[in-house]
């Protein structure tokens, strides 16, 4: 080929080798540093030897069978761009469902609600809830047990602008990572807790091989964190709070029963996108019911 290569020319050549246009794609536009219509304009550009570089590795980790999210760095969350690694967990379309029943959850008659995202990983659910309660002043917790994934959600954090000025970051595990002055305060809160039991055949290769186990399995039944969130929910949520748990598809019915025997009332089971149970939510009873 005469003359210089071309963007175009790189992406045709990557997805020869990844086998996946798409993927080329997401890959040249990371390495470019422009994506959507900017990248499009940039097609007739010839890349520089350092962006060449870039994707070079990017496909080297690809055909490793590292995650792409990984790969890059960066994975789309409703309206958030975030940053990820191997500390993290992949933040999943499914996971984005949270945030809408949280979102439903905070049409509560006060002035500044309080919501905490318990296990909050990348920061994926409460920074969303953040954002997007915006400009009413939602006051945000996020917790996590590891101080490396606290590391990476503050990055997220820091991406958010004023929108973030009022989230705080706590270090610990679940409700224990809470100053004690936010007991039987907290109006709702959010988890997407380790749920699968260890040795589960379902659970994909890459994701076994890939993402932090510390944040996959929840015990020989896959229950053991969530009954620790449930349980100790009522020292924490404000009468009438809301609870709401990402779950396995399997686990609807023990989950429910241990939120109806922690005091929680209009316990409801909710559907992904694939039609599968997924979340369960309640509500902290209060001397009304």
């Amino acid at each position: 080929m005469d003359g210089p290569l071309t963007w175009r020319d790189v992406v045709a050549e990557t997805t020869n080798r990844l086998g996946s246009a798409t993927e080329a794609r997401w890959l040249c536009e990371n390495a470019c540093g422009l994506d959507g219509a900017e990248f499009d304009a940039e097609l007739s550009e010839t890349p520089t030897t350092v962006m060449v570089k870039s994707l070079d590795e990017m496909v080297a980790r690809r055909l490793a069978g590292e995650p792409l999210q990984y790969v890059m760095s960066r994975w789309a969350f409703r309206h958030l761009d975030l940053f990820v690694d191997r500390r993290v967990l992949i933040p999943r379309p499914e996971t984005e469902l949270i945030v809408e029943i949280a979102l439903e959850r905070l049409a509560v008659p006060v002035d500044a609600p309080r919501v905490v995202d318990l296990g909050t990983g990348s920061g994926a659910i409460g920074l969303s809830v953040a954002y997007e309660s915006h400009p009413r002043p939602v006051e945000v917790w996020l917790t996590d047990l590891s101080t490396d994934a606290l590391d990476v959600a503050r990055a997220n954090l820091a991406s958010l602008g004023r929108r973030g000025a009022r989230v705080q970051l706590a270090h610990g595990s679940w409700w224990s990572a809470l100053p004690d002055h936010l007991a039987h305060t907290i109006h709702v809160a959010v988890c997407n807790p380790p749920y699968i039991a260890v040795g589960d055949p379902e659970v994909a290769r890459d994701v076994v091989d890939w993402e932090p186990h510390e944040a996959l399995f929840g015990g020989t039944d896959g229950l053991d964190d969530l009954r620790s969130v449930v349980t100790d929910a009522p020292s924490w949520l404000c009468e009438g709070g809301s609870l709401v748990l990402e779950i396995g598809h399997r686990q609807a019915e023990p989950v429910s029963q241990l939120m109806l025997d922690a005091g929680f009332v209009d316990v409801v089971v909710r559907r992904d996108l694939t039609e599968r149970d997924r979340f369960v939510v309640g509500r902290l009873s209060s001397p009304k019911d």
